[in-house]
């Protein structure tokens, strides 16, 4: 008797979820991609609170050749040297 009344109250959901089973999954993903991105929002939006961390990078500890190498490059502030081609050759992208 129990198995009759069990399945009498399931049938009318499982109707629901034959007819609507596409648009039940679609619903049920982008609730769970907003979740995600919700979640990985709220995580880079804190802040670190682990004060105790030191560097294991000495400030000093950069080499003459390294801080050569950096001084080399040029600022944003300096003009793009000219593009130069292969002798014999013309570049198709220039006007």
């Amino acid at each position: 008797m129990k198995n009759a009344d069990l399945s009498s109250l399931l049938k009318p959901v499982g109707i629901v979820f034959r007819r609507f089973h596409l648009t039940i999954f679609i619903v049920f993903i982008v609730a769970c991609l907003g979740y995600a991105v919700i979640s990985f929002s709220t995580l880079l939006g804190e802040s670190s609170t682990d004060t105790s961390y030191t560097s294991p990078i000495d400030a000093g500890s950069i080499d003459q050749a390294t801080l050569e190498r950096i001084n080399a490059l040029h600022t944003s502030d300096d003009p793009i040297p000219a593009a130069s081609t292969p002798a014999g050759r013309i570049n198709p992208l220039s006007e």
